[in-house]
């Protein structure tokens, strides 16, 4: 009876300390988002690209953010449907730390006018940066579009999604709510 207890005993201290040192905190979030976790920790490129809106923007300057960085293009079907979920959860996590930065790829003289316009139209808030040459998209290897790149506060890639994904839905929310919830 007593090497029963003590087997019983074992055990639940053997699963106490799987938990206390088990995956670090949030690393669950990640299920059920399809996004990617990268295999290596490793800062984000840094770049500038002028901003819709007027000055320049890089993820410098969102160092102490958790930075939604978004490629897409306003003849990208998928990318189109998308955004409004994107705005959603924008508006919802803008003031407790998340910035969305969605870099518009549309190439060509009219590009800057078709963005704007697409802009106007779907009422979107947050700041859209434009690489009519596709530098920036080359730089961060994007293959197709939408690629959402999920920076952390210190400035190092935390996921990778690609394909169109319901980014205000649970998942995904409780995904953005963890890596805000985590210090600078």
């Amino acid at each position: 009876m007593f090497r029963v207890i003590g087997i019983k005993r074992a055990a639940a201290a053997a699963g106490l300390l799987l938990a206390l040192c088990g995956p670090a905190r949030g690393e669950d979030l990640f299920s059920g988002t399809g996004v990617a976790r990268p295999r290596t920790i490793v800062e984000a490129p840094a770049f500038t690209l002028e901003a819709l809106e007027g000055g320049t923007v890089g993820p410098r300057e969102l160092r102490g953010r958790v930075v939604l960085l978004h490629f897409w293009a306003t003849w990208c079907a998928p990318c189109r449907k998308e955004m409004p979920s994107l705005e959603g959860l924008g508006r919802e996590f803008r003031g407790r730390g998340l910035e969305i930065i969605a870099v518009a790829g549309d190439r060509g003289w009219w590009s800057r006018g078709r963005v704007e316009k697409f802009v106007k139209r779907h009422g979107l808030t947050f700041t859209v940066l434009l690489d009519p040459e596709g530098r920036v998209r080359e730089d961060y290897e994007v293959r197709s579009l939408p690629t959402t790149y999920i920076i952390g506060r210190d400035g190092r890639f935390a996921g990778k999604a690609v394909g169109e994904r319901d980014w205000n839905g649970e998942p995904l929310r409780k995904l953005i709510e963890g890596l805000l919830g985590r210090g600078p």
